[in-house]
């Protein structure tokens, strides 16, 4: 094990993915959602595919023992992206962020739902804990909570990207299955296939013929998030799960900065108190996991933003 270099790929991969959302947000003004997700997705294709060649593992790693089990979790995590996607064109970068570390949170619950996986009160209390935060954050945009000076978009942006992170654990779900026998590689490789797939079926729904810019910044974006995939996965031959793992939440802090220089976005203090409850839910049932030897690095090692 090498903790150093395994640390610093996920940071790389985990920047990466900022840098990547960015990209979608600062084209989300001309460009619908399902047309991000395909760009994002096919655009990854052919830099997984360079890598498999790399390893020399092009012919053994697209092996799939179950293809259903990959449509499905493409399904749910196509789903997740492309809210994730719309919630980046009506929020925040910083808060956008945030709102997704509910997904781990979720997966807890729905491991115990349909994985029967047992969860102690510990878990339990760090689960309620961050959801806690998730409220403290969507508080200011739900209308029903914030008056008439809500704004509608921000309200339903939030929505979208909580409707995303439950997506976004129900494909983690998904994953748990698929490692028992599947390769990362190929998790990797069909979800992709997948979501470039998936996302054609939102071609009647207002794609645009996007300009130079526009194309490039989606170009970029494809190839950035099949790059950061690509050091995420290589992050677990270098550490354990338990070890890398926090530092997902790194994420926050290159969103904060991205978000403020570029978008000029400030943080609320609302924001920040909910994602430091978020954050601390996170660390303390990573930690937890760990303690009960759960390890679970291949399903980490798959893991988008967006599912």
């Amino acid at each position: 094990m090498q903790p150093v270099k395994g640390i610093t790929l996920k940071l790389c991969a985990v920047m990466l993915f900022i840098i990547m959302s960015a990209l979608i947000k600062a084209a989300s003004g001309t460009v619908p959602p399902g047309q991000a997700v395909f760009f994002r997705s096919v655009f990854a294709i052919p830099v997984i595919l360079v890598w498999l060649l790399a390893r020399g593992d092009l012919r053994t790693g697209l092996k799939a023992q179950s293809p259903m089990g990959h449509i499905w979790r493409g399904v749910a995590g196509t789903t997740a992206m492309g809210l994730g996607f719309a919630g980046l064109g009506m929020l925040p970068l910083p808060e956008v962020t945030a709102l997704g570390y509910a997904a781990p949170l979720l997966v807890v619950i729905f491991a115990a739902m349909f994985l029967n996986e047992p969860v102690g009160i510990f878990r339990i209390s760090a689960v309620v804990l961050g959801l806690v935060g998730v409220l403290i954050i969507l508080t200011p945009r739900l209308t029903m909570l914030s008056g008439p000076t809500v704004n509608t978009v921000q309200a339903v942006g939030a929505v979208l990207v909580l409707m995303g992170a439950v997506f976004a654990a129900l494909a983690q779900i998904y994953i748990r299955k698929l490692v028992a026998t599947e390769q990362t590689s190929a998790i990797v490789f069909y979800f992709s296939v997948t979501a470039s797939v998936l996302s054609l079926v939102t071609l009647p729904f207002g794609w645009v013929l996007p300009g130079i810019y526009e194309a490039m910044l989606l170009i970029l974006a494809g190839l950035l998030g099949g790059t950061a995939q690509i050091f995420l996965t290589s992050a677990f031959r270098y550490a354990d799960a338990s070890v890398i793992a926090p530092f997902d939440y790194a994420s926050i802090l290159f969103a904060l900065v991205i978000g403020y220089v570029f978008f000029d976005e400030v943080p609320t203090q609302p924001m920040l108190t909910g994602a430091a409850l978020i954050v601390v839910a996170g660390i303390v049932i990573i930690i937890r996991e760990h303690r009960l030897g759960l390890r679970r690095g291949q399903a980490r090692a798959v893991r988008t933003p967006q599912g």
